[in-house]
């Protein structure tokens, strides 16, 4: 469903992040919302008002009181006209603020006047979003019922790195379609889901590690789509950046052996297993518990297959358990996808192609869904919150 004819105020600060939000904004214009932006003084120090007027097509309000415009109750009038506010980015300073009431310019008038909860994107250098007293405002806030699309780890502006990165665009643009509209049919209501998502890691020596390019968002968008269709969602994970969502329950693995145990317990109650994660496929022979010293020479590495997690427990599935499995191909995909299908006893298979838009770390997937018993169902390009939905939607009548 679309946010046509929903009214939204986006709120900047000031953060470098401020360059993101004309991508949000557009997002929501392409999708029929009206988007009202309002900036304070230190937002337009990094992104200009003229900027966000081309992508929002109103004008950005600024100033309390701006000379020759009529602005008595304006920041009632913004208040009451705003189905949902969003502030993006959110400092530790307008955090701080609107905790504690202060209304002092335009954008903290406008939110203190609303009666609704509203949408935060918090963005800073990992120390203020560590500090205490930002903890103490961000669980306050929390408490009062605002939401938050929470911050990302990675490298900051000041050379940094931590949590503290504004949520991409996409991102929150999904979390803004989640809190307007209506909540999907709980169409996996009673079913026990398992998934796994990101990479493993496979120890060379003390200190270095191979794996792959896997974020997890995938993985942890089939997650969020499970629980909001009504799944008792256990979520298995590598190594990830990413906040993990409100699952029943939440394990954390490093290995691809690791990972094999953990959905092996798991795997006898539930009703349908999604294999998102990349494991490797491959393994030192042989580990080192000393860090490798350069030598002057090369260094060769034996590598001997890890355990095939798909094949080992589709083999021993129960009547009416689904295995579903994923494919990350860069060449003929589908004929890679069927034969994997076929050789490692799925019920369903997700396949999709490398590329700039899609596979490790992107936002977005376009995706084949290839069933046992079927014509591959083609996906066109999506945000993964997206595609995830519209899989499990798909999937949900046979789970």
């Amino acid at each position: 469903m679309s946010l046509s004819g929903k009214q939204l105020v986006v709120g900047l600060t000031g953060g470098v992040s401020c360059y993101k939000v004309p991508n949000l904004v557009r997002l929501l214009y392409k999708d029929g919302a009206s988007v009202q932006v309002i900036m304070t003084d230190a937002a337009t120090k990094f992104i200009t008002p003229l900027t966000l007027e081309s992508v929002s097509q109103r004008p950005v309000a600024v100033r309390m009181f701006p000379e020759d415009e009529y602005v008595a109750t304006r920041h009632i009038d913004y208040s009451d006209w705003a189905e949902l506010i969003i502030i993006a980015p959110a400092t530790a300073n307008f955090m701080g603020k609107i905790a504690t009431g202060i209304s002092d310019d335009l954008l903290t008038t406008v939110v203190t006047a609303h009666r609704n909860p509203i949408l935060i994107a918090p963005a800073m250098n990992p120390g203020m979003w560590e500090n205490p007293v930002t903890q103490k405002n961000y669980n306050y806030l929390k408490e009062l019922g605002h939401k938050f699309v929470d911050p990302a780890a990675g490298e900051m502006a000041c050379d940094h790195e931590g949590v503290g990165r504004m949520a991409e665009p996409e991102e929150i643009f999904e979390a803004i379609k989640a809190f307007l509209l209506p909540v999907k049919k709980k169409t996996l209501s009673g079913k026990k889901v398992l998934i796994t998502a990101g990479p493993t890691r496979e120890k060379i020596d003390a200190v270095r590690f191979i794996s792959n390019y896997s974020s997890g968002k995938m993985g942890y968008a089939l997650a969020e789509a499970a629980i909001e269709l009504g799944a008792e969602t256990t979520l298995i994970s590598g190594p990830s950046a990413l906040a993990p969502p409100p699952v029943a329950r939440f394990i954390s693995i490093e290995s691809t052996e690791q990972l094999y145990q953990a959905v092996s317990k798991e795997f006898a109650n539930t009703d349908c297993l999604i294999m998102a994660a990349a494991p490797s496929d491959f393994k030192p022979e042989t580990e080192y518990s000393d860090k490798i010293k350069r030598n002057g020479g090369s260094l060769n590495l034996t590598f001997e297959p890890t355990v095939d997690i798909l094949k080992s427990l589709s083999n021993g599935k129960r009547k009416n358990q689904l295995v579903i499995g994923f494919a990350l191909e860069t060449s003929d995909a589908i004929a890679n996808a069927t034969k994997k299908l076929s050789d490692k006893n799925l019920d369903a298979i997700v396949v999709n192609k490398v590329s700039t838009n899609t596979g490790f770390n992107s936002d977005t997937n376009q995706v084949t869904l290839i069933l046992r018993d079927g014509e591959p169902i083609e996906f066109p390009l999506l945000t993964k919150s997206e595609t995830s939905i519209k899989l499990l939607e798909v999937l949900a009548p046979l789970i």
